[in-house]
């Protein structure tokens, strides 16, 4: 808050770890009792994009970025309609809003989406701890300061895995994607190409940039509800009303998504041509029989390096999951990515069906356009 004579004053927020860790912070954003998964972001700008990111639903994120705030949010550089994470952790926040673009501040968007900010803390130990016990709950209240009632309330409250975050993040009905890449030079959104192919977008918690990169790449993207029965997209396939199917980013626990499984099996069963980009490409996996399993705390940040195996390029990459593919699935599809943070999976096209997938978020928001060939490698896939 900002008093008459320009001091900045904070409210307090006490921070309880599921490791027994207990922390006071400054506070601004949102007030009230609010429980979530910690997990650690090391994008250097972006900040917003990554807040309306829907694949952080149920998170606190801990940006490494010290000074977060200073060029304020703007309607355009929504990632959807609203706010998703729990909340986030910064070093400093900055209250001065210094950007020609800025039409709000940080702290007035976390308070109208009920997130709560901290600040004031030192973000470098919560990220060397993360790193070495991995993601964990917490607790973060700024009503209840008493650490036994803080430990109490994140005892009996469920687990970030326990709970289907896609239910809340899912388009309700159905709607065509309207333009194609915010264009920086004109500070506007590219028209859509005259011809497209039209794809169907099942909606997990999808990003706006990434239904954009689709539709630059010449698709007409027509988003689905996640729930959409199977028959209804393979009609529309065999019907030649879409060429294929997309399977979005999203949040949560991939393992819970039941229905979604048999969904995509009927779906491969069928033929039709497919592309999966994060918890996409985990739900292919699982659908094929695979298993996934939780990473220790993830990867989170626009920054990160992946291989490409067809060529031997470094290309830097955003994601936000915290699962990974099984090496056992090489049975099935050839490995065209690999992560060089830790060797996991990072990219597949599979071998009989007309199917790929990349395990990071192929888009420029908040991260590189370098990697947005691979929506031109889905649209080469539908042409063969």
């Amino acid at each position: 808050m900002v008093s008459q004579d320009g001091r900045v004053t904070m409210r307090e927020v006490y921070l309880y770890f599921e490791n027994g860790v207990y922390m006071q912070a400054g506070a601004f954003g949102a007030e009230g009792t609010s429980v979530g998964e910690v997990v650690c972001n090391t994008s250097l700008s972006g900040y917003q994009e990554i807040i309306t990111d829907p694949s952080y639903a149920g998170q606190f994120i801990t940006f490494t970025m010290p000074e977060i705030g200073c060029v304020g949010v703007n309607k355009e550089d929504f990632e959807s309609t609203r706010v998703h994470c729990k909340g986030v952790i910064v070093r400093n926040y900055q209250h001065r809003v210094s950007n020609f673009r800025a039409q709000d501040s940080l702290d007035s968007l976390l308070k109208r989406f009920g997130a709560i900010g901290i600040t004031d803390i030192d973000t470098r130990f919560i990220a060397k701890m993360l790193r070495s016990k991995g993601a964990m709950m917490m607790v973060a209240s700024t009503e209840i300061s008493d650490k036994e009632e803080l430990k109490t309330i994140l005892q009996r409250a469920p687990r970030f895995e326990e709970i289907n975050y896609i239910e809340e993040v899912s388009t309700k009905a159905k709607y065509i994607h309207p333009h194609g890449r915010y264009n920086a030079k004109v500070f506007a959104y590219n028209k859509p190409k005259a011809y497209r192919k039209r794809i169907a977008c099942l909606d997990f918690g999808v990003k706006r940039d990434i239904l954009s990169e689709l539709t630059e790449a010449g698709f007409e993207v027509e988003v689905y509800p996640y729930n959409t029965k199977a028959q209804t997209l393979i009609d529309s396939y065999t019907q030649n009303e879409i060429v294929g199917v997309f399977l979005s980013n999203g949040p949560g626990n991939p393992l819970l998504l039941k229905d979604v499984h048999a969904l995509i099996r009927k779906l491969i069963d069928a033929k039709v041509p497919m592309f999966g980009v994060c918890l996409g490409h985990l739900l292919l996996g699982i659908a094929h029989g695979y298993e996934v399993n939780k990473l220790k705390f993830g990867h989170h940040g626009s920054n990160h390096p992946v291989k490409n195996l067809d060529t031997a390029q470094v290309e830097i990459t955003a994601q936000s999951h915290n699962y990974t593919i099984d090496d056992s699935i090489t049975e099935v599809a050839q490995v065209t990515h690999k992560n060089l943070f830790d060797g996991t999976i990072g990219g597949l096209r599979y071998k009989d069906a007309p199917i790929i997938s990349v395990q990071y978020q192929s888009k420029s928001s908040s991260g590189s356009l370098g990697n947005g060939y691979i929506f031109e490698e889905f649209h080469k896939l539908i042409q063969k």
